[in-house]
């Protein structure tokens, strides 16, 4: 089975703006339970890391793919 995105910068960034995502999200309930409105900037934070996760993801993929030439 293929890796989702080959060894490198880009996949170590997509990894780690996961992480960050995955924790501002445990964060962002943690605060909204306990009654802060905190979790806001949590919930923003989360939203962030996801698109800077899928950007690295899409250009890690990209990178793999041979140029077109047209």
């Amino acid at each position: 089975m293929p890796a989702l995105l080959p060894p490198g910068p880009t996949r170590r960034l997509a990894l780690y703006t996961l992480v960050v995502c995955v924790l501002a999200v445990a964060a962002a309930v943690v605060s909204f339970v306990q009654g802060s409105w905190l979790g806001i900037v949590w919930v923003l934070l989360a939203g962030l890391s996801s698109n800077m996760c899928w950007y690295y993801m899409k250009r890690g993929r990209a990178g793999r793919r041979p140029p077109v030439t047209g």
